[in-house]
């Protein structure tokens, strides 16, 4: 856990809830430290200088200071630039950050990842209405996969062969893909172009950007161990609506 006092650090704000009657817990994810708990206090009194600045999504600069699990934020500024988030894209921000919540450990600094991240929410802002393309949430997902260390193996077999466009496969996970046989019946199959187009981040075909979403989504419920998202079961109960 970084010690003593740290200044000016760029951050965003993933998740925050009450703390006794007038402070608040905040989960930032920071570019040199990564996850961390901050505790903002009196930051839901009426007139706090920081009520308004804690918002998800948006670029901070932020200073705190003390020792162990939870570190006294000292100072937020908003560095500006990034539309606020509506409609489908809104969503898919919570999603983001569920998955960082989830999947990241504290106090592991992943700058690339927040490099990732900042761009996302950048492209995510980009669109009035909000509309969100599904190969930027792909590319994402794939991304933080790679920073964790789980790095999906996509342009060859497990027995190290060229994976072949043409050819079914069968996606097992931490081992990667193998030739599908006559009886993998049930099991879900991904087409060889679909691993190839993936490891090069090309979803122009939409059965690659389908089988992609599939796969990912496979992956990811695994490296939750079974942990539902919030963001998903609100957006599939919205769908049914």
């Amino acid at each position: 856990m970084p010690r003593g006092k740290v200044d000016g650090q760029p951050a965003y704000v993933l998740h925050s809830y009450p703390f006794r009657e007038t402070s608040l817990i905040v989960e930032v994810f920071s570019r040199d430290f990564g996850r961390l708990a901050l505790l903002a206090r009196g930051a839901r009194r009426p007139r706090a200088a920081m009520r308004g600045l804690l918002m998800a999504f948006q670029p901070l600069e932020i200073g705190w200071a003390g020792k162990g699990e939870v570190l006294t934020l000292m100072k937020v500024e908003w560095q500006g630039g990034q539309p606020l988030l509506a409609g489908p894209a809104l969503f898919c921000g919570y999603y983001l950050n569920e998955l960082l919540i989830h999947l990241l450990p504290r106090e592991d600094a992943h700058e690339q990842l927040f490099g990732h991240y900042t761009a996302m929410l950048r492209r995510l802002g980009a669109d009035p209405n909000g509309r969100v393309e599904e190969a930027d949430l792909r590319h994402f997902e794939k991304a933080l996969l790679q920073e964790l260390g789980y790095g999906l193996t996509l342009a060859q077999d497990q027995a190290g062969q060229p994976v072949v466009a043409e050819v079914d496969y069968i996606y097992e996970i931490e081992r990667g893909p193998r030739q599908a046989a006559i009886g993998d019946n049930g099991v879900r199959r991904v087409r060889g172009q679909s691993l190839l187009d993936l490891a090069n981040d090309d979803f122009s075909d939409p059965r690659s950007l389908a089988e992609a979403k599939g796969l990912m989504r496979a992956l990811i419920a695994h490296y939750l161990g079974g942990v539902e998202l919030e963001s998903r079961k609100i957006f599939r109960e919205l769908q049914e609506l």
